[in-house]
């Protein structure tokens, strides 16, 4: 049935109708839409941008565990503890004040300390965590935990630091850590990411720092997944990092804290060295210092007290004190002589107390001079005459090859802070150096290791190692890393004829058991201990003529720092030479009274490896030598080895 014209139009109208309604509805939903995204888009853009990053992936680095660092051993020098933290991010904290002044209703922070954080903050990356305060208390870190909620940004961390649990005893050989600054990323032209980690620690001195590299190891990271409020909701993964290398050193510690123990509270330095391979025993400086006060945060009144305290305790004495070596250099002269061929071990030479050379006088120290001595008696009795003429005749320039050849005006290569080089002189340098010619004044000096020559303990250990040892040994610091056994290099044989060695240690020998010898009262009576030495008193301040003529002014009435430096070089045992000892301490007066005692207890411990037995001493001071023990503060000899190396 066909429809009709007026029905067919009214149904087109009806369809246009609901088209139109339909239209209309769909444009006006697009335009909804199109109102909603431009105030998303603009009004409210930066609300759904933090919403968006609210539950957002942060990538956290993870400071690796610090290298440990055992005795020859095995005994722990430098471990890590657990330290209670708390860290804040400027990125998720928001108002960083805010949250600080919350925070500190918590935790103990002066105003002092409040605005010191809020200035180091705005200085950092708004992304790097900051530390506002490490070793709090387990009670503080909880607080601090369950109030996370209302402190945004804020991260309690328990983390490791470093400890010392030697102390003093090897304060100068470890050195310290402390936070990274501003002068230490300057130094560094591509600084590791962990530097820039605030109060992150690095080495500051000493291995710490020279072997900063192997010791810090490699950071890991972990994602986590952190809300608007800046809360870490889960970790996603976790990769840990490398912890830093594990150092053995040469020293023994039971031995270091004998000879820390006794060089005491007096401004002196020692170093005990292994004639066979250069392994060093002990490396000791006094007075020391706790290392555990710079990790921690030492106070101004304490560093203060270590800097201005004239015994210099922050100073490593071992190998940055330079020194005259006094008489001590007598066996560099006498062995340059020798090859020279202007002496003999057997000839002579007349001491009538001086001698006269371009109208000045030079003194031995006996002013009524020892008569005639060959070279074995000019160095038991140390007579300076015998010296002042032998120079003459070799030089100035064979006597410092000679030095250098036993290891002295060179720095030797130990990873340890400002190792200094020392002075062999010769006439090239001095005009070098001060624009002038050398004279034989100066040559008569050097001889008797007065003048221009300097040294360090460790130079004259190394210097003693190799006469008794007859080979360039080299000394050594580090025995393993990671386990892995670094082995001594083998040392070549000295090119110095073994005859005038012989002579030379045989010379050494009556220094401490002939019965005129500057050491016989510092003797080893247990024969297979039997010790060789040499005593050395270097002057710090001239002697006039009219002092001279009135009576040299004795050492104990005069100020401290006007009095000389007591020394003493040695070895034992003489037959068959294992160690070698260099003391020097400052302003003690005489070598023989004060430097040899005590370099003789420190070689009778390194033989033993323990108290020596009483019996190894002169019968005469054994009683002496008892109290003096019972005086000290040693470590338990029956010690074993900690269990673990890091504490919790």
């Amino acid at each position: 049935m066909r429809r009709s014209p007026r029905d067919s139009a009214e149904s087109a109208r009806k369809i246009g109708r609901r088209g139109l309604l339909l239209g209309t509805l769909q444009v006006g939903a697009v335009a909804v839409l199109a109102l909603r995204m431009r105030s998303m888009q603009l009004a409210h853009a930066d609300e759904y941008r933090l919403l968006s990053e609210g539950n957002s992936i942060k990538i956290r680095l993870l400071p690796p565990a610090r290298g440990l660092i055992h005795d020859r051993n095995g005994y722990l020098l430098a471990g890590n503890e657990s330290n209670y933290r708390v860290t804040i991010t400027r990125e998720d904290a928001g108002d960083v004040a805010a949250v600080l002044n919350r925070l500190r209703r918590l935790i103990a922070l002066s105003d002092a300390e409040a605005e010191s954080i809020l200035s180091e903050i705005r200085r950092r990356s708004p992304i790097t965590p900051f530390t506002i305060a490490e070793r709090i208390s387990w009670e503080e870190f909880s607080r601090i935990a369950v109030n996370a909620p209302a402190l945004p940004g804020v991260t309690p961390e328990v983390g490791l630091s470093r400890f010392y649990p030697r102390g003093g005893d090897f304060a100068h050989v470890l050195g310290y850590v402390g936070p990274v600054s501003d002068f230490d990323l300057g130094r560094i032209e591509d600084p590791d990411p962990l530097l820039r980690i605030p109060r992150f620690q690095i080495g500051k001195v000493g291995i710490e720092a020279k072997m900063e590299q192997a010791l810090r190891g490699r950071a890991g990271s972990r994602r986590v997944e952190v809300n608007s409020a800046g809360r870490e909701m889960r970790e996603l993964s976790r990769q840990e990092g490398d912890p830093g290398d594990a150092l053995q050193l040469t020293i023994d510690y039971r031995l270091q804290n004998y000879v820390q123990a006794r060089l005491g509270e007096e401004s002196a330095s020692a170093v005990i060295i292994d004639v066979t391979n250069g392994d060093i025993m002990a490396i000791a400086s006094a007075p020391t210092f706790d290392p555990n006060l710079f990790v921690r945060g030492i106070s101004s009144a304490a560093y203060r007290g270590l800097n201005e305290n004239d015994h210099r305790p922050l100073a490593d004495k071992t190998v940055q004190g330079l020194y005259p070596p006094g008489s001590t250099y007598k066996m560099v002269t006498a062995l340059a002589a020798m090859e020279a061929g202007v002496i003999g071990p057997k000839e002579t030479i007349r001491c009538p107390g001086f001698v006269e050379v371009g109208g000045r006088k030079f003194h031995c120290w006996r002013p009524a001079g020892h008569g005639n001595v060959n070279l074995q008696q000019s160095l038991e009795q140390s007579c300076d005459v015998f010296y002042y003429e032998v120079s003459q005749r070799v030089g100035i320039d064979k006597i410092s090859d000679m030095a250098r050849r036993l290891g002295l005006g060179q720095r030797h290569d130990l990873p340890m802070s400002a190792v200094a080089e020392g002075l062999a002189p010769t006439q090239a340098w001095k005009k070098r150096r001060y624009g002038r010619d050398w004279v034989i004044g100066d040559t008569l000096n050097s001889a008797i290791g007065q003048g221009f020559v300097l040294a360090s303990p460790l130079h004259l250990a190394v210097m003693t190692a190799r006469i008794a040892s007859g080979r360039a040994v080299e000394p050594r610091l580090v025995r393993s890393s990671n386990g892995v056994e670094i082995p001594a290099p083998p040392a070549p044989v000295l090119e110095i004829d073994p005859v005038y060695l012989a002579a030379v240690r045989a010379g050494m020998d009556a220094v401490v058991n002939a019965p005129r010898g500057t050491a016989n009262g510092s003797r080893i009576v247990a024969a297979e201990m039997r010790m060789a030495g040499k005593t050395g008193t270097s002057q710090v301040r001239n002697i006039s003529a009219a002092e001279r003529e009135g009576g040299v002014t004795a050492n104990d009435d005069l100020p401290w720092r006007q009095r000389d430096h007591a020394l003493f070089v040695a070895f034992a045992p003489s037959e068959a030479p294992k160690y070698a000892v260099a003391l020097v301490v400052e302003h003690g007066g005489g070598g023989s009274a004060v430097a040899a005692p005590l370099a003789r207890d420190m070689l009778l411990f390194a033989l033993y490896g323990k108290l020596p037995p009483l019996s190894a001493y002169p019968e005469s001071q054994r009683t002496r030598i008892q109290n003096q023990r019972d005086q000290m503060i040693l470590v338990d000899p029956d010690e074993a080895p900690p269990p673990t190396s890091t504490r919790a």
